[in-house]
């Protein structure tokens, strides 16, 4: 569940402690987390064959792979990730069904071109710089044969970098975070970090990227605070 392209998150997903402690992130700080997993999947399943082939765009962690992986013992898995340690993490938490997944350190352009029959990308593009959106979407649209579906998630906020309202939201984040057991003081510096170094769209903003990379009947399919999901189709 990493993409990052700046070297400020390229260090912290190489970070030894940073890596150990990975999976305790996402159920932490999204709401709803497993239960994004297991639509995620069945949103797959709606198209992919029971021997398909999907790829995972930021599969470091292994987290979504391991989820699929468990609930579809015919699916095959190519996994992208640019950092080499959270794809061991990803190697190590899949265990036997490694068998299926096939990791690679890189980018969605280092990706095989498939054709996939679905694709995934959790939690990653609020990694990738506004303007490269775009290409890493339409890199991902390329590699899925036709009406294959896409799942995106990630953070998305409503309102300007500058605005009240996207304030209020990030506010949000900090006091779900706070009260998932993170302290106060570090959900607050948390909020901060995003708010200073990631480039976070709005969902009209995000939307508009996926259907303009080709994705059709791109339709929102989970909202929790400060994150939202879509599905699409190529």
């Amino acid at each position: 569940m990493t993409e990052p392209t700046s070297s400020s998150n390229a260090t912290v997903f190489n970070d030894p402690q940073a890596v150990a402690n990975y999976a305790q992130g996402p159920r932490r700080n999204v709401p709803g987390f497993d239960s994004l997993l297991q639509m995620s999947r069945i949103l797959l399943s709606e198209c992919v064959p029971p021997e398909g082939r999907v790829l995972v765009v930021g599969a470091g962690g292994g987290l979504e792979l391991e989820d699929m992986a468990k609930a579809h013992a015919g699916w095959q898995f190519d996994g992208v990730d640019p950092s080499a340690a959270m794809l061991d993490l990803a190697a190590r938490r899949l265990g036997p069904m490694a068998s299926r997944v096939t990791l690679h350190e890189g980018y969605v352009q280092d990706a095989p071109h498939g054709p996939f029959d679905g694709a995934t990308c959790l939690l990653t593009f609020h990694f990738v710089p506004a303007e490269e959106r775009l290409p890493m979407a339409r890199q991902i649209h390329q590699r899925l044969k036709p009406g294959a579906p896409f799942v995106a998630a990630h953070m998305s906020v409503e309102g300007g970098a500058q605005s009240g309202e996207r304030d209020l939201w990030m506010s949000r984040y900090a006091a779900y975070i706070t009260a998932s057991g993170v302290a106060p003081p570090q959900a607050n510096a948390a909020r901060e970090k995003v708010q200073r170094e990631l480039p976070v769209l709005t969902p009209a903003e995000d939307e508009a990227i996926l259907r303009e990379a080709g994705f059709r009947d791109v339709r929102l399919f989970y909202a929790g605070f400060t994150f939202r999901g879509w599905v699409g189709y190529a």
